[in-house]
């Protein structure tokens, strides 16, 4: 606000005070409004399973097939700790993967045992369609 001492002059300033008052409704407007503004979605996180003592140690789904060096020079075969021949590894295989989406088998060596054998077990693997077939090695099981 100003006020004049007599001059006859026009004055040309501005009047604040409507300005302030939009302001101040704006102000009140926002203050409103962005508390109930969404701030994100909400998503369920899935709970950790609960560790119990008779809890598997091994993957149920998890298929390792074993060589086993033996002292007649020809090894023995295991499927997650059966014993079985090694004429019977394809059938078997075929079997466990036969409704399994999800087609991975872990080959285990004994480490006195030549690795041909090992290669031996993994074209059988491949015979029974399985692609994805991972060699364990002591420093991969200690990872698991």
């Amino acid at each position: 606000m100003s006020f004049s001492t007599g001059s006859s002059g026009q004055q040309s300033e501005i009047n604040v005070t409507p300005l302030i008052d939009v302001l101040l409704v704006l102000l009140i407007i926002f203050m409103i409004i962005v508390p109930k503004a969404p701030n994100g979605l909400k998503a369920m996180a899935p709970e950790p399973a609960p560790k119990s003592l008779t809890q598997p140690t091994e993957n149920p789904r998890t298929v390792v097939l074993q060589v086993h060096a033996h002292a007649g020079g020809e090894p023995t075969y295991s499927i997650n700790e059966q014993p079985l021949q090694k004429a019977e590894i394809v059938q078997k295989l075929t079997e466990i993967f036969a409704m399994r989406q999800e087609r991975v088998m872990f080959v285990k060596g004994d480490p006195e045992l030549p690795f041909q054998h090992v290669a031996e077990v993994i074209g059988l693997g491949h015979d029974a369609r399985i692609m994805d077939i991972a060699v364990l090695t002591p420093k991969t099981e200690a990872q698991l």
